[in-house]
């Protein structure tokens, strides 16, 4: 069996240890004779799962105890309107700050369920930049402050965390969650889709402080609704048991390799050998602001876009897939989340450089 070097935004890799444990255990888990995908999401053997799979999330997090930890469906989607929903009746307003595609499609749906105030926008730049929190317009009386961490079509990441005083701070963390620590505490909520970094799509994790949990507007669907999913421990509704039990051994393997600062230490080496050959080269260009060039999605340009295709075929024959950028601004992108191995990023560098030199 070949495996490629997938470098796909997302669904993305995942840790070939995983993949494999779970073929192990596809018909049976651990003795019970089942398949997960069969089991009871209110039986023994899966809340076993459930418990230990919130448990690693929150000693690999550090999440406070005063905060709960949902497993809900949607997707980053979903909480594009699931968050206003919940949050924004305190006030009526919040505040987004706009630094690309997934920022703008947060806000436009933000707006349907209350007033939406653009604190900053990257757009002069073309969101190759992240402005500078001196110059937000933030509102006192805002519900929440909004952010996305990582825009995965632009490319750019926040390498520090907002300071929004008593105004909760809201995050969209799907494509950069478990990849470094980071202080859940200067959070009100965090959510992720899992399909970047922590497992298969088709759970949402959602991180909330207590105090936001009962502010939910009245039209807020029971199964969307924070409080009433937290009182029945996400078991409202039946869960998405299996990408949860994914997720749980993707857990595991993070923690065996380290934790999240070795986590953080294996992202940077491999951003650096892509964003170094990429630095150095004439042929190809990243347009991202250095300081906000993202560790997890790597855009990057071709001097000659005829030469696209070309480049495409041959990374496809070298193994290397998934490259192509979004439609929204074309070019390519390279994914690099935890799952991809440094040995992937040098092999794509390796490419890059051939391609280079045949056709610069």
């Amino acid at each position: 069996m070949t495996r490629v070097f997938n470098f796909s935004p997302g669904p993305a890799t995942l840790p070939e240890a995983v993949l494999r444990r779970a073929a192990d255990e596809m018909l049976d888990w651990n003795g019970s004779g089942m398949s997960v995908m069969e089991m009871s999401h209110r039986g023994k053997e899966f809340m076993g799962i459930f418990a230990q799979t919130e448990s690693l999330l929150r000693e690999l997090m550090a999440i406070p105890a005063n905060y709960k930890v949902l497993f809900m469906q949607g997707g980053a989607i979903g909480e594009n309107a699931i968050v206003p929903m919940n949050l924004i009746g305190r006030t009526g307003s919040a505040d987004y700050i706009n630094t690309g595609d997934w920022s703008t499609r947060s806000l436009t749906e933000a707006a349907r369920y209350g007033k939406v105030n653009v604190a900053a926008s990257g757009a002069a730049s073309k969101f190759t930049a992240i402005p500078p929190q001196s110059e937000w317009k933030l509102d006192p009386n805002a519900s929440y402050v909004h952010i996305c961490s990582n825009e995965t079509i632009g490319g750019v990441e926040y390498h520090w965390t907002p300071d929004t005083g008593a105004v909760p701070l809201v995050a969209d963390m799907s494509s950069n969650i478990l990849a470094r620590p980071i202080d859940v505490s200067k959070y009100g909520l965090i959510y992720a889709g899992a399909q970047k970094n922590m497992g298969p799509s088709g759970v949402t994790v959602v991180i909330v402080r207590d105090d936001l949990l009962d502010q939910a507007l009245p039209i807020t669907p029971s199964a969307f609704h924070y409080q009433l999913q937290a009182k029945n421990d996400s078991m409202y509704n039946t869960p998405p048991t299996y990408a949860i039990y994914i997720a749980g051994l993707v857990l595991q393997h993070v923690k065996a390799l380290g934790g999240l600062g070795a986590m953080e230490a294996h992202n940077r080496a491999k951003a650096a050998v892509l964003y170094d050959f990429l630095d150095q080269s004439g042929f190809y260009r990243n347009p991202v602001a250095r300081a906000d060039r993202s560790l997890m999605n790597v855009p990057f340009f071709l001097k000659d876009a005829a030469l696209d295709e070309a480049f495409l075929k041959g990374a496809q024959v070298a193994g290397l897939v998934q490259l192509k950028g979004h439609r929204i601004v074309g070019g390519m992108r390279a994914s690099i989340y935890n799952a991809m191995p440094l040995e992937g990023v040098q092999a794509l560098v390796a490419y890059m450089a051939d391609f280079e030199r045949q056709h610069g």
